[in-house]
């Protein structure tokens, strides 16, 4: 039957108002409502408008009821200087992960989350198993509550076991710790990452629209939201300060930074030293005035010339763009399980374009030809924490 919260889904997902479908399609206000409320089911003939218009395919608005974010539960870093449209398309992106994600783990063993909260109101707690429950507290002695980003960020590596080390690729690390990310494309700059919380897994949207220093940055960011702002809505100036902070320290940990920064704070040294921690110079600016390696006149001299040099929308000497692993591993099983970009669009009953734009596009490279389904034994991949499993 149809299913009227996934009209909803949709037109969150294209960022339109009910009005606004209602005049693409040439019908009332009140017939999209009635649709969406579930009280009048559309035509065929305007089911096929709609699907047009919304760029989904009919068989979408037949499937089971989606899981739409709440606003509350995503860490949107400019919420007030978003548009409604905007704040919707972002959701709805994550209501269509939501989709990919349970498709992939129904085929495939993903790293288990290993991602511990360490707000200041969560006290001793262990990272989140796959069910939402926690694991044994024994198992994680020395976890407990951090009482700022930057003891967070310290604990957290400590945790993870990189000790001072430059991470030498983000979104990698990410994923082995049971972070399911996908990319975000979303053209505007107050939607650059969210993440969030569901059924005991992290999410994280990145959008890759800025320099890859910039994306590397944002999702220290959300990983901070995760660890820090586990309990509560993570939205508000303080959290958004806090994310930053635990970013800032999580990617140029303090002893690391101490022992290798520039004596003399220039803008052609911040160039030059920046690559170590493969960061944006901007970045490091604040990390040296930070933990006091630069004093205010000289902090706000490099700001200026900074963005003199555009160097606020341009990086220099700026390093590529990273992309999702496990997402790459999957998706080049499927290719020799003989399973095309189209038949999981198919199975799914969204556009490939849809899967693209979550996938860091991907599935542009790695998939082609064959059906879903596939006679062959199940496919190992290169690294044990992730298997392709039989349907």
């Amino acid at each position: 039957m149809f299913n009227p919260q996934r009209l909803a889904l949709a037109r969150k997902r294209r960022g339109l108002k009910i009005r606004e479908l209602a005049t693409r399609i040439g019908l009332t206000d009140k017939s999209v409502s009635n649709y969406e409320a579930g009280t009048q089911e559309p035509e065929d003939v305007t089911l096929r408008k709609i699907a047009d218009v919304l760029r989904f395919p009919e068989a979408f608005f037949f499937g089971d009821d989606p899981e739409f974010p709440e606003v509350g539960t995503a860490s949107f870093r400019s919420l007030s200087k978003m548009t409604a449209g905007q704040r919707d398309s972002a959701l709805g992106a994550g209501a269509v992960a939501f989709l990919l994600n349970e498709w992939i783990e129904s085929r495939f063993d993903l790293p288990e989350p290993d991602v511990p909260d360490l707000g200041r109101e969560g006290g001793a707690v262990d990272p989140v198993s796959t069910d939402g429950k926690s694991r044994e507290r024994e198992a994680y002695p020395y976890i407990a509550s951090a009482q700022t980003p930057e003891t967070a960020a310290e604990m957290l590596r400590a945790h993870w076991g990189i000790g001072e080390a430059p991470i030498k690729n983000m979104i990698t690390l990410l994923e082995s710790k049971g972070i399911r990310v996908f990319s975000l494309a979303i053209d505007a700059k107050e939607v650059d990452a969210f993440s969030m919380w569901k059924g005991g897994r992290p999410y994280m949207f990145l959008n890759t629209f800025k320099s890859a220093e910039h994306c590397r940055f944002d999702a220290a960011h959300e990983l901070g939201h995760l660890v820090l702002h586990q309990h509560g809505q993570p939205q508000g100036p303080e959290l958004e300060r806090e994310a930053n902070a635990f970013a800032s320290a999580f990617l140029m940990p303090r002893a690391s930074v101490l022992a290798r920064a520039p004596k003399t704070p220039t803008l052609p040294n911040l160039i030059k030293h920046k690559k170590h921690w493969a960061v944006s110079v901007a970045a490091l600016n604040y990390r040296l005035h930070a933990l006091g390696l630069s004093t205010d006149w000289t902090y706000r001299t490099l700001c200026i010339q900074l963005a003199q040099s555009g160097y606020r929308q341009s990086e220099p000497e700026g390093i590529q763009h990273e992309k999702s692993v496990v997402l790459e591993k999957v998706f080049s099983v499927l290719r020799e399980e003989g399973v095309s970009k189209a038949d999981v669009a198919k199975h799914l009953t969204i556009s490939v374009d849809e899967i693209n734009e979550l996938t860091f596009g991907l599935m542009l490279n790695v998939l082609k030809g064959g059906g879903i389904e596939s006679d062959n034994k199940p496919a190992r991949l290169t690294k044990p924490e992730l298997r392709l499993v039989k349907v």
